[in-house]
């Protein structure tokens, strides 16, 4: 049972697969994942690229245009550098809760969560008392994909990066991201986004992604995410991020591979680097 739950990037982010509320003002992007940034004193481009953080292998897909991108590039960077072993400890740990489930949640709750299990894994709640709620959510999540493992776009870039002798990092760290849902969700709040989840729902999700419509994935069940949650999950994170790339791309060509959620919106990492004066262009072709 201990190996459903050995990263947490794999298993717990996959509720950042980038649903959020609808912004009426956001700015309308293109529909592609990939996007170069150039101008502001840079002296290469460097790659902003979407991802989803699971996906099954018959819907997986790397476009020319992105292996062309990532050749061009000097590092990798990720939301985290799950190829660091200290990270991957992290998301271990990040999947075990402090106290089991049995004592921190209400009978109530975990009543709900039981049957929440049960109808979508045929699992009983107590076999996992000793996970995290969002590691529980993060499993049930991986169960509405119509396919019985997930390919990882991250582990492939980290694969290629490797194999091309590029040095990998990451915008923030495990602990940062379990601090970010803590803050972003209470008990109550993340059974009732786990009891919403729904194949059609993630069927819709993934032929937006394989589309590339990237507004379409942000504008995504617009009632999932609360303002609160919003603010922690994407705009903050997206504000960090912004803060530290631009000391990262002067130095060097950056290909950034991030949830594609993360990519439109007014706070959207897109819309913040053209603020912040760069020139900003969806790569098609």
């Amino acid at each position: 049972m201990k190996n459903l739950f050995t990263s947490a990037i794999a298993v717990i982010v996959l509720v950042f697969n980038g649903t959020a509320q609808a912004q009426t003002k956001s700015p309308k992007l293109e529909n592609s994942l990939l996007w170069e940034v150039s101008g502001n004193g840079l002296t290469k481009p460097s790659y902003v690229y979407g991802t989803i953080h699971g996906i099954c292998p018959s819907d997986y897909f790397m476009a020319e245009k992105t292996k062309s991108a990532f050749q061009k590039s000097d590092k990798l960077i990720l939301e985290v550098n799950i190829s660091d072993p200290n990270e991957l400890a992290e998301a271990q740990k990040a999947g075990m809760g402090s106290e089991p489930l049995s004592k921190k949640l209400t009978p109530e709750q975990l009543s709900k969560v039981d049957a929440i299990l049960q109808k979508n894994t045929g699992i009983k709640v107590k076999q996992l008392d000793s996970f995290t709620l969002a590691a529980i959510m993060g499993f049930i999540s991986i169960k509405t994909f119509d396919c019985e493992t997930l390919k990882s776009y991250e582990s492939d870039f980290i694969d290629l990066a490797k194999k091309e002798n590029k040095t990998i990092e990451g915008l923030e760290t495990v602990k940062v991201q379990s601090s970010m849902l803590a803050n972003a969700y209470t008990d109550s709040e993340l059974i009732e986004t786990v009891e919403s989840f729904s194949k059609a729902e993630t069927k819709k999700m993934v032929e937006d992604y394989k589309s590339e419509n990237v507004m379409n994935l942000y504008n995504a069940n617009e009632n999932i995410m609360s303002k609160n949650a919003k603010k922690w999950i994407l705009d903050d994170r997206n504000k960090n991020w912004i803060q530290k790339m631009p000391g990262m791309m002067k130095k060097e060509s950056l290909f950034v591979a991030v949830g594609s959620g993360h990519l439109a919106g007014d706070e959207g990492v897109i819309n913040l680097l053209r603020k912040a004066g760069y020139s900003v262009k969806p790569v098609t072709n």
